[in-house]
């Protein structure tokens, strides 16, 4: 019997990367990386959120279109599309060092929009201030929900929660009873070098990292990682195939600059707000 595809939506955030140190851009954020990721992993994915009336919003939209996620409930709203600076840190790292939610701090789902997202069978929740109301409000209607809990972390009943730490197994295992204790279903772990865990209330499952040289950015891989679980996860895999799915997926991410490959674009003046094509 042929297994019917999975219905994913992704909601909540969509941001501007602005990364100072290459003077460049990408679009990116939770809900928009996870929902492109989800259909390079060959899934049908609809997005739900809000950009501005202005070129940043203009270039997400026409980013999503490329990569073939289904925009028919992107809202536009009279407010700025929103932007994540990202700088370097003394040591190396990558830093957010600001961010401005914009639009997308005023995205709220119309009933048009629930009616849609009751009609999914599964929906990732980016940074979303309404979260909890929304799960409640499509209880009983056979949709499974997942969050990364650094980016919302109100994670009570969910299906699957996500969550990063480093590379240390006393805090992967903190971090699963963190999750499990919350209610989630299915609690998933990154744990950098490490790798990653997870587990449905039995055993802890565990795969490694799959490593890729040079390493040119780390932005995103996150996000890749929980779209390529989410993919293994509703078609039926276990555990250890999901965790695997998540790996392989993330490892390509950071071989690029941003959270999927795309055109990147030129912060053109000093004050960083004005975009140009690369």
């Amino acid at each position: 019997m042929t297994q019917t595809p999975p219905r994913f939506a992704t909601l909540g955030d969509n941001c501007i990367d602005r990364y100072l140190p290459l003077n460049q851009a990408a679009v990116g954020g939770n809900a928009v990386n996870v929902a492109v990721q989800i259909v390079r992993a060959g899934e049908a994915c609809h997005y739900f959120g809000a950009v501005g009336r202005d070129a940043a919003g203009r270039w997400t939209r026409k980013t999503l279109i490329e990569n073939r996620v289904a925009i028919t409930h992107l809202q536009e709203l009279d407010a700025p599309t929103a932007y994540t600076d990202i700088d370097v840190d003394a040591n190396g790292e990558r830093i957010i060092a600001f961010e401005d939610f914009g639009a997308s701090a005023l995205y709220a789902p119309t009933p048009a929009d629930l009616t849609a997202l009751a009609q999914m069978d599964h929906i990732h929740i980016g940074w979303f201030k309404a979260a909890a109301a929304l799960r409640l409000a499509l209880q009983g209607r056979g949709v499974t929900f997942s969050q990364d809990v650094a980016v919302n972390p109100d994670a009570a009943g969910l299906e699957i929660g996500f969550e990063s730490v480093g590379p240390s197994e006393p805090m992967a295992r903190a971090a699963l009873q963190r999750l499990q204790a919350a209610g989630c279903r299915v609690a998933v772990v990154t744990c950098g070098a490490m790798g990653s865990v997870a587990t449905e209330g039995g055993d802890i499952v565990a795969t490694g990292i799959r490593a890729i040289q040079p390493v040119v950015d780390t932005t995103g891989a996150g996000d890749t990682f929980i779209a390529g679980f989410l993919s293994a996860w509703k078609r039926g895999q276990p555990l250890a195939a999901c965790l695997a799915g998540g790996r392989d997926a993330a490892a390509v991410t950071c071989g690029h600059v941003g959270g999927f490959p795309q055109r990147l674009r030129a912060l053109k003046n000093d004050a960083r707000s004005t975009l140009t094509d690369v």
